[in-house]
């Protein structure tokens, strides 16, 4: 019963400000770019998590952050805290109403094909070019919540390229879901929050809806530009190193008291 409710009351919010988006973009209008926060900031409190953020932001425009990947949950996470937007794998378009909602969040859609690379980094480059922040999962795939993966350094060939006559400036991002209901996940629990290899994605919908509230640490590191490296791969190495450090750390329940928190809590059902 609570998991039918949480998921009308995302229903609802959705089908609130999806019009809007629609009628935003077809016009072009500076909003569209800030409401998928608004969003993801209702989803959030929806979903009851409680958002812990550590370290520096990066402010300069553009930034392209660079995150370990979880599940599909990171993006609501993300873009409740990041604007900015989200570069996705092509198949993602097609997906059944999460496609639907990728498009109003102006998502930059790529494959996996080697032919495809040149085009996509331009159409990564032109968003770049424009202001926007871009939001990248480096590891091509997600995972189960207690490691991070190796980076794929082709992503990171978009960093070669100066950006409004500037190097781009490239901030690696951890996230880690650590507490249910104010309790650590643990290593046998933190996978109910993973969305990985076979996993059926509505039973899995199903379950996070009904499992109460949530704690997701997001870590900003350090920023860094390509001009520090000696090579693209050098720098994916480097950021995955960064990303896996603070998520190990904040699953381990390591990390400093964070510098803001903020806790969306559900309606009783």
């Amino acid at each position: 019963m609570i998991a039918f409710a949480v998921l009308a009351r995302f229903l609802g919010w959705t089908l609130c400000l999806a019009p809007l988006q629609v009628v935003l973009l077809a016009l072009r209008a500076p909003l569209s770019r800030h409401l998928p926060m608004v969003w993801h900031r209702g989803v959030c409190r929806i979903l009851g998590f409680r958002i812990e953020r550590y370290g520096k932001m990066s402010r300069a425009s553009p930034t392209l952050f660079v995150c370990n990947h979880t599940s599909y949950l990171d993006i609501n996470a993300l873009g409740a805290v990041v604007s900015g937007c989200f570069v996705a794998k092509a198949e993602v378009r097609g997906w059944p109403v999460f496609g639907f909602l990728a498009t109003l969040q102006r998502t930059v859609f790529v494959e996996r094909r080697a032919s495809r690379t040149a085009h996509h980094r331009d159409d990564m480059t032109a968003r770049l070019e424009k202001g926007d922040n871009l939001i990248l999962f480096p590891e091509g795939t997600s995972n189960d919540g207690n490691r991070v993966l190796p980076f794929k350094s082709a992503f990171f060939g978009i960093a070669e390229k100066p950006i409004r006559g500037k190097p781009l400036v490239v901030q690696p991002v951890s996230i880690a879901y650590t507490r249910l209901n104010g309790i650590p996940m643990g290593r046998p629990y933190r996978p109910f929050y993973a969305w990985y290899g076979d996993m059926e994605l509505a039973s899995h919908i199903w379950t996070v809806a009904g499992l109460g509230n949530a704690t997701v640490a997001i870590q900003f590191h350090a920023p860094v530009t390509i001009e520090q490296f000696a090579s693209r791969k050098e720098m994916a190495e480097a950021c995955q190193v960064a990303v896996a450090d603070g998520v190990s750390r904040a699953i381990s329940g390591k990390l400093t008291p964070p510098i803001k928190k903020r806790f969306w809590k559900p309606k009783p059902a």
